[in-house]
């Protein structure tokens, strides 16, 4: 029976995805540096004090999967693009500027924006320093030393002196900033087609992930909420009617990602809300990912229908429980849906018993507690029993959870 377990050292079954509320003290601090009353240094020590907490408070919770709770951003995007050769902001892009078929974009002109903050490529793009190294090394200086042992290797387990390994960084999707500009994403004096703007893309990230790699990362998360728009009825008609076909570029998209994947260093994925039927087959199969993470919180995500597509050898992290409200959901109902999503990947395209099925399934939030970093309206508390319950949920479902 223990061979049948995949080795999960990440991702473990009890995940979240990976930014969580920042403390007030916090948001005073950057409030003061963008007023222009506090410095950055003033700033990083307050973020500091500020992970070091929240890494207890995951301990404490439950959680292996450790993150800094994207404490040093603003938005959970920030770290490459703007720190990108050849990529500037504007504080107030003219919403002309974004493409009227993305739902992001219908929104905003709906509430009467006639800009907002973005990027657009306006030079040659390079990556002239590490992005996010200096990120995840201040997270490795708050967790245990890697401690190797006989003990460890026979028993195939990470202690939980042995934490680095399960350190968990999450970063931009690499169409992010494509899919909602579109035409304007670069200007064509820099770049004559998409293809070449990619390709300098897929040179950074590679770069980016390479130096990652060495510092001792093996927990990569793309945190990509644009992929789950190509199942929206909405966006597809209206790609269609401004000439442009959708299916050829969510299938360039899939290709962008594996480009930047190529290799030994796979990673997982984070998808926003949204029923994945009309992308599932391709999204599953033809993205070269370890893991899937799936928000399944409410009746707007569809069926598990789609996870009767994945393939034996990956994995699919269910977003079970709500990071937008207070109440707290149940243990048996929390449990009920995952044998309910087993069952269904057991009777799937690719025929296996329930309980292989079930070995590839894990837990989650349905999403970021704070993908801003003014975080969602639910308390400190309530963020802490969400961690606490898809914990208390894992280790009821799945044995080699509660061996560890």
């Amino acid at each position: 029976m223990a061979n049948m377990y995949l080795k999960l050292r990440p991702p473990f079954r009890a995940e979240h995805i990976g930014s969580l509320k920042r403390p007030d003290y916090l948001l005073a601090a950057r409030a003061a540096v963008e007023k222009g009353t506090a410095n950055r240094a003033e700033l990083r020590a307050e973020e500091d004090k500020a992970i070091k907490a929240v890494v207890e408070l995951q301990r404490k919770a439950g959680i292996k999967g450790l993150t800094d709770g994207e404490f040093r951003r603003r938005m959970f995007f920030d770290g490459f693009f703007d720190n990108l050769g050849g990529i500037s902001f504007d504080p107030e892009l003219s919403l002309d500027k974004f493409m009227e078929y993305v739902p992001v974009t219908r929104t905003y002109r709906l509430l009467g924006y006639k800009g907002l903050p973005s990027y657009l490529c306006t030079g040659k793009i390079t990556r002239t320093q590490p992005l996010y190294l200096a990120q995840f090394e201040a997270l490795k200086g708050f967790v245990k030393p890697e401690v190797h042992s006989m003990e460890t290797i026979q028993r195939d387990l990470i202690p939980s002196s042995q934490e680095i390994p399960n350190l968990k960084l999450t970063v931009c999707a690499p169409e992010y900033f494509h899919l909602r500009h579109g035409e304007y994403a670069y200007p064509k004096s820099v770049y004559k087609t998409d293809d070449a703007y990619f390709a300098d893309i897929v040179t950074a990230y590679r770069a980016e992930i390479a130096d990652l790699y060495a510092a001792g990362l093996r927990n990569l998360q793309f945190d990509d909420p644009s992929l789950a728009y190509f199942c929206d009825i909405s966006m597809i008609n209206g790609m269609k009617a401004a000439g442009i076909d959708p299916e050829a570029l969510f299938d360039r998209y899939l290709r962008l990602y594996n480009d930047i994947i190529d290799g030994n260093f796979k990673g997982s994925v984070h998808f926003a809300e949204g029923s994945y039927d009309a992308i599932a087959i391709k999204l599953f199969n033809v993205l070269n990912m370890d893991c899937f993470y799936l928000e399944y919180d409410n009746e707007r995500a569809g069926s598990f229908e789609p996870l009767k597509h994945i393939p034996r050898h990956k994995v699919v992290v269910l977003g079970l429980v709500s990071s937008k409200v207070p109440q707290l959901e149940s243990i048996d109902d929390i449990k009920k849906r995952v044998h309910q999503a087993a069952n269904l990947i057991a009777n799937g395209t690719e025929k296996r018993s329930e309980a292989e099925a079930l070995n590839q399934i894990c837990i989650s939030p349905q999403c970021g507690f704070a993908s801003h970093f003014e975080g969602n309206q639910i308390t400190d508390e309530d963020m802490f029993k969400k961690l606490q319950r898809v914990s208390q949920a894992a280790q009821e479902i799945w044995e080699d959870e509660r061996s560890i």
